[in-house]
């Protein structure tokens, strides 16, 4: 195995089997995620682990019943046959036999709170809130949950298209943790068919700039 085999094998799953995932497995896979880096250590995240089948499949259905309301509201129709179209793929959770929601809390931006200070221009704000450091931690902590996950064997999908409903979804799982927000979520399995398409990558001469 290739030094970095760990990653390039990584890639987003929709459909999984029924196997149970066991208890030790998926603390391991937190546990990796906790190790992310964290701006000033605060590490501003936490982890609902769902092993309930009807309970995922009821998250499900508060998704699904929230885009239709919102579906129903959209007067833009290329917007609202787009945001409709979308609906199924933001419930691809739905057969998974773990579930695993990531929050994260309120973090400080001391770049926004500088500029904020000095009376800054609007610009200049807007770009410091763009880098959004608190998110930044807990996308660190999704990716290595999606790494360790793979390198066990198991398959996930980072999503963040359900969080228009994250209200009814807190409902439905009867969970609140003061100062926290649902930011993303992703199933956890075995993966039904080890086939899976592995989509492109842009060229490393497109994405990268050196600066001699």
């Amino acid at each position: 195995m290739k030094k970095l085999d760990f990653i390039y094998d990584r890639v987003s799953i929709r459909s999984y089997k029924e196997d149970k995932v066991p208890k030790e497995d998926i603390i391991e896979i937190i546990k990796a995620g906790t190790y992310a880096p964290s701006g000033k250590n605060l590490q501003n995240w936490h982890f609902v682990v769902l092993y309930d089948k009807n309970k995922i499949k009821e998250i499900a259905k508060c998704v699904e019943e929230k885009g239709s309301t919102l579906v129903e509201n959209i007067c833009d129709e290329k917007a609202r046959d787009s945001f409709k179209k979308m609906i199924p793929y933001y419930t691809a959770f739905k057969n998974a036999p773990v579930l695993i929601l990531v929050y994260g809390s309120k973090y400080p931006n001391t770049e926004y709170d500088i500029l904020d200070l000095i009376d800054a221009n609007k610009d200049e704000k807007e770009k410091a809130l763009f880098s959004n450091p608190g998110i930044q931690n807990i996308g660190a902590a999704m990716e290595n949950i999606l790494l360790s996950a793979s390198a066990l064997g198991y398959g996930t999908c980072w999503m963040t298209g359900p969080n228009f409903a994250r209200e009814e979804i807190k409902e439905c799982i009867n969970f609140e943790k003061e100062g926290f927000e649902l930011v993303c979520i992703t199933p956890l399995g075995v993966p039904m068919d080890k086939k899976y398409p592995r989509p492109k990558r842009k060229p490393i001469e497109e994405v990268v700039t050196f600066i001699d």
